[in-house]
């Protein structure tokens, strides 16, 4: 069987998951990763991975590397992004984008100039219940969806980063607006966004209402009120306030409703779904996700969500961080 050949930019939360996918998938061929930290490294390493690097500049010379999956800070996703595809390397990127639109457009730019795939980093697309969701609204058993509901709260950067449930310290980086673009909406809402736009088409209006529980500089909640070209209308609500998991979807429409949610399992059951299956449903949709990655390579397919649809969201989350209104 033909496999995709890929490195790995960046080993911290986002990037460890994506280690351990690429090394179960039967199409692919994880040949390198870089990261700064020595003790990522080792831990590749000691995974079988025989190419390591400090610098993703000396990965990205490898020619035996036909892709890159891209899981940096969002500031660093511009550079990088743009030298993968000068070196004429496929990408896998994480959300968001970029931190503004012109960035974004940046990377659509190069990847475009260097006839390279870019894929985003949206794990929801590929999540059973989500895609059930829209077979049922497409398949006309909900009539025309007239409200939608969405609610993706989770700790945001305070969770404990490690899977011994211990806290560990946040990267500095988080806090730093000017390298992450913004917060909660950003971040956990642009799932969402790039959900409905899949279910619902283009944004035709969005203004939003944003909260500051924790003062910092950027939201740590954020409410949206969303109008899309099909003429339905969601409601979006994004935070980093919880200490736990709810992401939840509501349809209604003018014959039924429907509701789909996506949560992890309790320490138990993700634990017997690693000893039967090799890892927790929790994080099966960024396993197909780079499995379907992998074989638009193999195939010389493009992928989808797209890098103009990581545009697209971040130009409607920035539409609603200008329409920002007050409640109180």
């Amino acid at each position: 069987m033909k496999k995709a050949r890929l490195g790995i930019i960046g080993l911290g939360y986002i990037g460890k998951i994506h280690l351990r996918h690429s090394l179960k998938l039967p199409n692919v061929n994880l040949v390198a990763v870089s990261d700064l930290s020595k003790k990522a490294l080792k831990e590749a390493k000691n995974a079988g991975i025989k190419k390591t690097f400090t610098s993703y500049e000396q990965l990205l010379h490898e020619s035996n590397i036909d892709a890159v999956i891209i899981a940096l800070p969002t500031h660093l996703h511009l550079p990088c992004a743009l030298q993968a595809a000068e070196a004429g390397k496929h990408i896998f990127l994480e959300k968001p984008i970029a931190r503004n639109p012109e960035e974004a457009k940046g990377i659509v730019t190069a990847a475009h100039k260097n006839s390279v795939k870019l894929m985003m980093g949206y794990q929801l697309r590929f999540n059973k219940s989500f895609r059930e969701l829209k077979t049922k609204m497409e398949s006309g058993t909900l009539g025309d969806v007239e409200i939608a509901y969405a609610t993706f709260i989770n700790s945001g950067p305070f969770f404990h980063r490690a899977e011994s449930y211990t806290p560990l310290p946040v990267p500095k980086w988080w806090f730093n607006r000017d390298l992450t673009g913004g917060g909660a909406l950003i971040d956990v809402g642009s799932h969402i966004i790039n959900l409905f736009r899949w279910y619902f088409g283009e944004i035709t209006h969005i203004k939003s209402h944003l909260g500051y529980r924790f003062n910092l500089d950027f939201e740590d909640s954020a409410m949206c009120f969303t109008k899309f070209e099909s003429g339905t209308t969601a409601v979006i609500t994004a935070g980093w306030f919880l200490q736990g998991y709810q992401l939840k979807i509501e349809f209604f429409g003018t014959v039924d409703h429907a509701f789909a949610q996506h949560r992890p399992s309790n320490r138990l059951v993700a634990a017997t779904q690693k000893l039967t299956t090799g890892m927790s449903e929790f994080y099966r949709p960024h396993f197909d996700e780079l499995h379907y990655f992998a074989n638009c390579l193999i195939k010389d397919l493009s992928p989808s969500p797209s890098g103009e649809d990581g545009l697209k969201d971040l130009e409607a989350i920035y539409h609603a961080y200008k329409n920002s209104i007050r409640l109180d």
